[in-house]
């Protein structure tokens, strides 16, 4: 009969055994607690315990597995993974989810399919909010960074590799080790571009909070994304360009990439046969052209001709458009569009809309290009204005009338083309109707300031006088239209005789009173005392101004405005009066001089009080008593020897200042 073994086994529990153990005192401990331990085996049990101490104890049997095995482990695991039912059930098995993990930080750098696979198992979580935390806790976003960071920087060893390799194409032996390190190249790239994209993927994800956004952004995320434009992959692309549209809505971000040539790079993708990569570019683009930089970059890198040319593809031309728009916002880039087919497109596709409104891309994209004088001339050709204003006055549509205003704006030839329609332009204006189309077409009419244009009888023919005094008066219509019927009438008073009828209808008086309501607003102070400006060039207005009106003493009152037009205007306004009239002249000799002699003084005193010091006249405060100081004995002042009265003969007064003869 054998003996019973178990009665001389104990199982001992090392439980607090780890590297700060102290090895020598827990063996003394294991030796007194284990009966069946001779005190004589205290060396050995303590050199057994060393060695477990010193052990690297894998945590799971997954961790001791050949790369092979680990590979086809979590391959299974991910096509557990891969079906969202089993997710739940995955998250349960902390030690699964662990060994993952740990084999992902330890071993990525040995097997990119290793890496790949045990990522997408996590991308799985990712793909749903409530397992980000999972994410979170085994901290799989920053080694995803890590291993992009990693992987970006051996793909440009790659490179430099190859590249040194085809220097000598003529080398038979070289250009044989060149193909065949391109073939290796090609296979490596491949698995490589695989695991980017999951990497990045999972990121993507991730970035659903902002607060982990933000701290990607901290981890130089913008920089490995920009990196990875440069690759060929259309699928990693898409994603590449994805992630970056998601992040350029953050102004950091968008610095970000302004720094990094971003727009270089993706002009390189425009165009592109893959329609998402396409799509995507286009509004990731949109979004950093509102960015004035970027737009002038976008310009300088020739992506201009190629949005020109997607206005023409009913997929793309909506975001082209309001790429194009952004860039004509910038007065420098306007020119730019006079060298692309771009205007005659946008004038085909306005008038393809037939009576119906068009888009306000369409339409204020031209309103844009409308305001340089060289894409004015291209839209002109032709029968261009005429059939523009065709269709402005048909529809009444003050967007378009906006346009053909921006066109009338310019000197030269354009606004000779405009007096064919002035008297349709007038009478829109007595109409009853759309109040910014109104708007529109007095502003157009006040442009036109060509010698050729008989203002007289077109005041008369259409009765215009009366409308323009009556829309003078405050609240009698909205502001804006208010301020166009100064800016006209500041037109028409170029004209000799309509200078005098307006005069004659009151309309003088009628502006001091609008100038009185609006005297906050400088726009309307600037206009209204150029209407004078321009009056006073004319004698009979000129004597209505100076002998009738009290706008002389306005014009003195507004003559040290703030604003450096107003009194510019004024200055000019008033030269003119004062020479026409003596009266007037001294008046505003001496207001200048007021002016002058004030603002010295305000200087002098200014400086006085800076250079001020305790004791101006030394350390004796007894010394302002002397009476001898200021007065000679009889109480009158000592004169100066050499200095007679007639002295100061010599000098008169000129605009304020002492002038010698």
């Amino acid at each position: 009969m054998q003996p019973d073994e178990s009665q001389y086994l104990q199982r001992i529990r090392l439980r607090s055994l780890n590297a700060s153990t102290d090895v020598s005192a827990l063996a003394r401990k294991v030796v007194e607690e284990c009966k069946i331990i001779h005190p004589s085996k205290l060396a050995e049990v303590e050199h057994l315990l060393l060695y477990l101490q010193n052990r690297k104890k894998p945590s799971s049997k997954f961790d001791i597995l050949p790369m092979t095995e680990k590979i086809r482990g979590s391959t299974l695991i991910l096509h557990l993974a891969r079906n969202p039912d089993n997710l739940e059930e995955l998250l349960h098995n902390e030690t699964v989810l662990g060994a993952l993990a740990r084999v992902l930080r330890e071993d990525w750098k040995h097997s990119v399919e290793l890496a790949t696979t045990i990522i997408y198992v996590f991308f799985c979580f990712s793909s749903f909010s409530q397992f980000h935390g999972l994410i979170t806790h085994y901290k799989i976003g920053v080694l995803c960074m890590n291993i992009i960071e990693h992987e970006l920087k051996k793909y440009d060893l790659w490179q430099d590799e190859l590249e040194k390799k085809s220097k000598d194409p003529e080398n038979q032996s070289l250009r044989k080790e060149y193909e065949k390190t391109l073939k290796k190249y090609q296979s490596l790239l491949v698995k490589q571009e695989q695991l980017l994209r999951v990497a990045f993927y999972l990121l993507l994800n991730l970035s659903e909070d902002t607060r982990t956004e933000l701290k990607m952004r901290n981890k130089n995320i913008v920089h490995l994304l920009v990196k990875s434009l440069e690759r060929d992959n259309e699928e990693l692309l898409v994603l590449v360009v994805s992630f970056l549209k998601k992040l350029s809505i953050f102004l950091e971000n968008k610095n970000d990439m302004a720094e990094m040539d971003t727009v270089e790079k993706l002009a390189c993708l425009v165009p592109c046969e893959q329609e998402d990569l396409m799509n995507v570019t286009l509004r990731l683009l949109l979004n950093l052209s509102f960015d004035t930089g970027l737009r002038t970059k976008m310009v300088h890198v020739g992506l201009l001709p190629k949005l020109t040319a997607l206005l023409g593809n009913d997929t793309y031309k909506h975001v082209a458009m309001r790429i194009l728009y952004h860039i004509s916002v910038d007065d420098k880039s306007k020119s730019m569009f006079a060298y692309t087919d771009c205007i005659p497109q946008l004038i085909q596709m306005l008038f393809e809309h037939g009576e119906e409104r068009m888009d306000n891309e369409l339409i204020s994209f031209c309103i844009n290009l409308a305001a340089n004088k060289t894409n004015a001339q291209i839209i002109c050709e032709g029968n261009g204005l005429k059939m523009l204003m065709k269709r402005a006055l048909k529809l009444k549509d003050p967007l378009l009338m906006k346009m053909i205003r921006n066109i009338s704006q310019h000197d030269g030839p354009l606004k000779q083309l405009f007096i064919d329609y002035v008297g349709d332009l007038a009478a829109q204006i007595k109409q009853e109707g759309d109040e910014e189309f109104v708007i529109e077409c007095l502003g157009t009419m006040a442009n036109l300031t060509i010698p050729d244009l008989d203002w007289e009888l077109l005041l008369k023919e259409y009765n215009l006088v009366p409308y323009l005094k009556d829309h003078l008066k405050p609240g009698s219509a909205e502001d804006d239209l208010i301020l166009e019927v100064v800016i006209m009438i500041g037109t028409v008073s170029m004209d000799d005789s309509c200078a005098v009828m307006l005069a004659k209808s009151g309309i003088i008086p009628a502006l001091i009173e609008l100038l009185n309501a609006q005297q906050e607003d400088d726009e309307f102070v600037c206009q209204i005392i150029y209407v004078f400006y321009q009056m006073v060039f004319h004698q009979a207005t000129r004597d209505v101004i100076i002998k009738d009106t009290q706008a002389p003493a306005y014009l003195i009152d507004l003559m040290h405005d703030k604003n450096l037009e107003i009194r510019q205007v004024c200055d000019n306004t008033l030269d003119i009066i004062a020479e026409y009239d003596e009266e007037w002249g001294k008046k505003i000799q001496s207001e200048k001089f007021r002016w002058h002699n004030s603002q010295w003084l305000e200087m002098v005193e200014s400086r006085q009080m800076e250079d001020a010091e305790p004791y101006l006249y030394g350390n004796d405060p007894d010394a302002l008593e002397q009476p001898d100081l200021f007065y000679s004995t009889d109480g009158m002042m000592a004169p100066e020897p050499g200095l007679s009265p007639d002295f100061y003969s010599q000098f008169h007064s000129q605009n304020g200042d002492f002038n010698a003869w």
